[in-house]
């Protein structure tokens, strides 16, 4: 189980495989900003589903405390103005910053997924793993889009998305060892985690890629094709 849920970790980072055959300047900063904030707002749309089949109120209470974590998060960095991240500085840090810890919430809910599934039997645990792994992939593309464009080279990029799913390996096994447990928090983790991505997509995200395309329909456009293929994506994966 730890080695399976170490491969959804990693494949994160193939997100950022696309970026080394393409050279995504700054101009492209709207366009990724765009089409991370659909795929975001498709994962969250997921974990709300997910959770909303465990508990109704831990996952409404989530949603809750995740939209306050991000804005207290950006409030504290916000009166920080010497923080860095990697070669980044100011605003791009922040949001680079801020989209990082974003999905790597996401991540430790998922990962505490991946521990209460092999609880159900190790078929049902491969199964789920698999498909997070799977479901990993255009997630490390939506780090990877926000960071490549402010000059993060591509292997950084991956290794930040690597990062951010690295909860997964670290709370999978002791989910699996105490599912009983972990169960009543699934629900609450899964809210906070799709609280968290919403309003990092609604407060930082989307009102950049406005302001740098210049288009309010061109953005939401990629917003909504960007939202239907990662929904795509996990319908199959649910089939």
């Amino acid at each position: 189980m730890l080695l399976l849920a170490t491969g959804t970790a990693l494949a994160t980072g193939l997100g950022a495989a696309p970026l080394a055959f393409v050279s995504p300047s700054r101009r492209w900063v709207g366009v990724g900003n765009a089409v991370a904030g659909g795929l975001m707002l498709a994962a969250s749309g997921g974990l709300l589903v997910e959770g909303w089949g465990v508990g109704h109120a831990g996952t409404l209470g989530g949603l809750a405390l995740g939209a306050v974590f991000v804005l207290l998060s950006r409030r504290w960095i916000d009166h920080h103005d010497g923080i860095d991240f990697g070669a980044l500085r100011g605003v791009d840090a922040r949001r680079a910053l801020l989209i990082v810890g974003a999905m790597t919430v996401h991540s430790a809910a998922e990962g505490i997924g991946v521990g209460v599934s092999f609880g159900g039997g190790a078929d049902l645990g491969l199964f789920i793993s698999l498909a997070i792994a799977v479901h990993n992939i255009p997630e490390g593309l939506a780090i990877s889009l926000v960071l490549v464009p402010r000059g993060v080279t591509v292997w950084k990029a991956a290794g930040w998305s690597v990062f951010s799913s690295l909860p997964q390996p670290l709370l999978a096994v002791p989910a699996f060892l105490f599912v009983l447990e972990f169960v009543p928090v699934l629900a609450w983790g899964l809210g906070f985690a799709a609280g968290a991505m919403i309003w990092m997509v609604a407060i930082e995200l989307i009102p950049e890629a406005v302001e740098e395309t210049g288009s309010r329909g061109a953005v939401a456009g990629t917003v909504l094709l960007a939202g239907v293929v990662m929904l795509a994506v996990q319908l199959l994966l649910d089939a």
